[in-house]
């Protein structure tokens, strides 16, 4: 009888739990006791008993050694597998890709369709940035481009605090290896260049030259008068055509208009155009004009610029 017993045992704990042919989603939240956590995984659509499982939680000796978070049952599963995965915390994990060149109005439609709890969405932009312990400091360009995972209910501050502490060590680590003779006076001045170098680089061999132009211009105290800055301007107002009205218009980010660098970053600047925006490419461009492949000619004085302007903007 004993024998029988522990057979029985052995086949429930090793046999597939009874499920669809889907994966079943288990959320389980903070302090849920392991009886609990027994009739969550039953409510989620495994069709097992309650208390079997229950008991199992218990006798296994781990039952208080489960984690709470967000799982994924998949088909196949079996008891002995469901509590190794509730106990090691194996939680299900989605991923946001946050993409070099994008504002802040791009992450934040990015966030709004990930699955992700909103704690942000109600939050106007200083509001967020108290929150995440930054306040006074512009979100633009704060956050550090690239792949972050995370647990289907996490809350969006959260993917948002550790995009912004990667840009703080991103920052720091780029802002280390400046060239000695840079115009750049501090990491935020640094930050907000690089911005410009990722909206303006087609082509990453360009990087560090498109660098060198900005940084000849801002050591001669020229306009920089970069496109993109002034789109960023526009805001919500550009409508994808560019005109000489908008150039001609003075805003904080019309570079045509004023000179050095803009108030804030424009965009998000990857690892590149970081080290691009501290070690330029050592150059006599002060000009550089959209090839329309990609790449960018680049140009020591206004003749050649006006020229090439000519040949690749209006086939002249």
């Amino acid at each position: 009888m004993v024998l029988a017993l522990a057979g029985a045992a052995w086949w429930w704990l090793h046999a597939p739990l009874p499920m669809g042919e889907a994966a079943i989603e288990l959320a389980i939240e903070p302090g849920t006791s392991p009886r609990g956590v027994a009739r969550d995984v039953q409510a989620a659509g495994v069709r097992t008993d309650a208390r079997l499982l229950y008991w199992w939680f218990r006798l296994s000796g781990q039952s208080r050694l489960i984690k709470a978070g967000n799982y994924e049952i998949a088909p196949g599963s079996t008891p002995l597998g469901l509590l190794d995965k509730l106990v090691r915390g194996d939680e299900t994990l989605r991923a946001l890709t946050l993409v070099e060149g994008w504002n802040f109005r791009q992450v934040r439609a990015a966030l709004a369709t990930a699955e992700l709890k909103p704690d942000s969405a109600a939050l106007g932009e200083a509001a967020l940035m108290e929150r995440l312990g930054r306040t006074g400091v512009a979100a633009e360009g704060r956050f550090f481009p690239d792949t972050y995972t995370y647990a289907k209910g996490a809350s969006d501050l959260t993917v948002l605090r550790r995009a912004l502490h990667a840009m703080d060590r991103q920052l720091a680590a780029a802002w280390e290896q400046r060239a000695a003779d840079t115009p750049l006076k501090t990491p935020d001045e640094a930050l907000v260049l690089a911005s410009i170098v990722e909206k303006e680089t087609g082509r990453e061999a360009d990087r560090a030259l498109v660098a060198g132009v900005f940084t000849n211009r801002l050591r001669a105290s020229m306009l920089l008068q970069t496109d993109p800055t002034v789109i960023y301007g526009l805001g919500e107002r550009f409508d994808g055509n560019l005109r000489k009205r908008d150039l001609q218009t003075d805003t904080p980010y019309n570079t045509y208009t004023r000179t050095g660098l803009p108030p804030t970053p424009i965009s998000m600047p990857g690892k590149a155009s970081l080290l691009a925006a501290v070690q330029p490419e050592r150059t006599k461009a002060l000009y550089f004009v959209a090839r329309g492949d990609g790449s960018s000619h680049f140009s020591s004085s206004l003749d050649e610029h006006n020229r090439a302007v000519g040949r690749y903007q209006r086939g002249q």
